[in-house]
């Protein structure tokens, strides 16, 4: 005969606090896994390391920037050279050598070419006098011009009339009435070129900003009656040789502050500073003899402090005051100077 189970009989499993004994139990369970897990060694936490305080003119860092854009623009300038009658460069006052990229002088060659020192009013006036007179010397018409205020910019017309003077006559020979010259437009980026077609234009026509990579394609422009311009974007070399020249290109801005160190690149900049005694940087930063006697990266620390700039526990933000170091230096708040002589 069959045994049947009696279920109504049997007693129930004991329930451990329904769904808070599940999460108990499962909690005990983890725990107990956990407890007999081998342990695994914590990864170090990786702390933002600063400047140390004898970081001087010996400690500098590597310094490129080369977007894939240039590379474009590059292929471009030389495809739109033979569009244009001349070529003309800015370049910055305060660093003619290293805001001169030597690819434009090798595309350009043989095309008229004239140079602008822009933000001649950031540089020393008679640094710029010398630089002017240098690059005559090698048969390069240079006119220092300021395209923020306008200053020296009402000389462009006449000297480029006078250097294309043969061509006109040549066109109009030809039976062309009133010819069109057009010119191109080249530099770094963020010298100052799309301000510089604007203020000639006296209206705004190319888009201008206080930082680099803006312009990003080739534009013309009708700046006057007789001229036409070809604005071109900001176009650095792949491999800057010397890292001086890196420095110098990243102190001004013509490099994106997010390829760089920001605290050790004011670092560098402090010791071109204090090394010259310029007083409008030691007036701004109320520094005194004995913070001027300190390592580059503690008077870092004092522009801090004498600036409030602080962070818990009273640490100096060295980091908020070398941007803030940076941008005043930019916008020549410590003095109209030229960080490269001829």
């Amino acid at each position: 005969m069959k045994k049947t189970s009696n279920k109504r009989n049997q007693k129930p499993a004991v329930k451990q606090g329904g769904r808070s004994g599940a999460r108990m139990n499962a909690g005990k369970n983890r725990a107990q896994n956990q407890k007999n897990a081998p342990v695994k060694p914590q990864k170090p936490v990786k702390v933002k390391k600063k400047p140390t305080a004898n970081q001087s003119s010996e400690h500098t860092q590597v310094i490129q920037w080369y977007p894939g854009h240039m590379t474009k623009t590059k292929r471009r300038i030389e495809k739109d050279l033979k569009l244009v009658d001349a070529v003309a460069e800015i370049i910055d006052a305060r660093i003619p050598v290293s805001s001169r990229n030597p690819d434009i002088a090798r595309l350009t060659e043989g095309k008229p070419r004239i140079v602008l020192l822009n933000k001649c009013d950031m540089a020393d006036p008679r640094s710029t006098d010398k630089w002017v007179s240098f690059l005559s010397r090698e048969n390069v018409r240079a006119i220092p011009v300021d395209c923020r205020s306008g200053r020296g910019v009402d000389k462009f017309v006449p000297v480029l009339t006078e250097m294309l003077r043969d061509r006109i006559e040549s066109y109009k020979a030809k039976g062309m009435v009133n010819p069109s010259m057009r010119v191109m437009i080249v530099g770094i980026p963020n010298v100052g070129k799309s301000t510089f077609i604007n203020r000639i234009a006296k209206k705004t026509k190319a888009t201008a900003a206080d930082r680099p990579g803006v312009t990003r394609g080739n534009q013309w422009f009708t700046v006057s009656k007789g001229f036409e311009m070809l604005d071109t974007p900001g176009v650095l070399w792949p491999k800057f040789d010397d890292q001086t020249v890196g420095e110098h290109l990243a102190f001004t801005g013509a490099i994106k502050s997010e390829v760089m160190d920001t605290e050790l690149l004011a670092v560098r900049l402090i010791d071109l500073l204090k090394e010259r005694k310029t007083p409008e940087f030691i007036e701004r930063y109320k520094l005194t003899d004995d913070d001027l006697a300190l390592q580059s990266y503690e008077i870092l620390e004092k522009i801090a402090e004498h600036r409030g700039m602080l962070i818990a526990g009273g640490e100096a933000d060295t980091e908020r005051a070398a941007y803030t170091m940076l941008d005043e230096f930019r916008a020549a708040k410590l003095g109209r100077i030229t960080l490269e002589l001829p």
